[in-house]
């Protein structure tokens, strides 16, 4: 619902640059837009990043009840003088003319080695609004985490990515120790606390009460 009567349309873009192209796209807009009491702001500068749309996996063994995380160098951990190996859901860019499907069946691939068995949407989430156009949809992936483990990524795009298998058990707890911190696998984790009984082929392996 709709909470305000103000939408897309009662923003203008006076000017837009491009301020830098590489890995990340930025832009300087200057905007005007309504506001709630009436009448129209003031002229505001305002930098964005432009990216595709993007999707992160959370990967759960229901027989198992694990669920396989990736771990990587992050650098704003580190420009926050935070541990900056972050343990994270499988996540990835769109290229031209993938479905988001595809994006994550490749990213989970690229990532883990694993090819997934279902694949289920959870949500689409703005990673940060105030910064980025970027728009995420995650899933959670089902897969036999069996064998899982070991480093992958893509050398040529400066990937080192270390595979850990977990309890659910033990990833919730981090969730709740803040030991997992970034917004993609709160959300995801989260999301499988929710639903665990009902992925769980055999109740007696799940070690959370509803």
């Amino acid at each position: 619902m709709k909470l305000s009567g103000l939408d897309a349309s009662d923003v203008q873009v006076h000017e837009q640059a491009n301020v830098y192209s590489g890995f990340l796209k930025l832009f300087k807009y200057t905007i005007t837009h309504g506001l709630f009491k009436g009448g129209v702001s003031h002229p505001l500068i305002r930098e964005a990043t432009v990216r595709p749309p993007s999707v992160g996996v959370i990967l759960f063994d229901p027989v198992h009840d694990q669920v396989v995380m990736v771990e990587q160098f992050r650098m704003g951990p580190f420009l926050s003088n935070e541990d900056p190996w972050l343990l994270e859901v499988v996540a990835g860019i769109s290229e031209p003319g993938e479905t988001l499907e595809e994006v994550a069946r490749r990213e989970v691939e690229e990532e883990t080695g694993y090819q997934i068995t279902s694949l289920i949407p959870l949500s689409d989430v703005y990673l940060s609004p105030g910064a980025s156009n970027e728009k995420l949809k995650l899933f959670c992936g089902l897969v036999d985490a069996t064998d899982a483990g070991g480093i992958f990524g893509v050398a040529d795009e400066g990937e080192d990515i270390r595979v850990h298998v977990l309890s659910f058990l033990e990833a919730y707890d981090m969730v709740k120790d803040g030991r997992i911190a970034n917004a993609p696998a709160v959300i995801a984790l989260q999301w499988l606390k929710l639903h665990h009984h009902e992925l769980c082929q055999h109740e007696k392996l799940c070690q959370y009460e509803k």
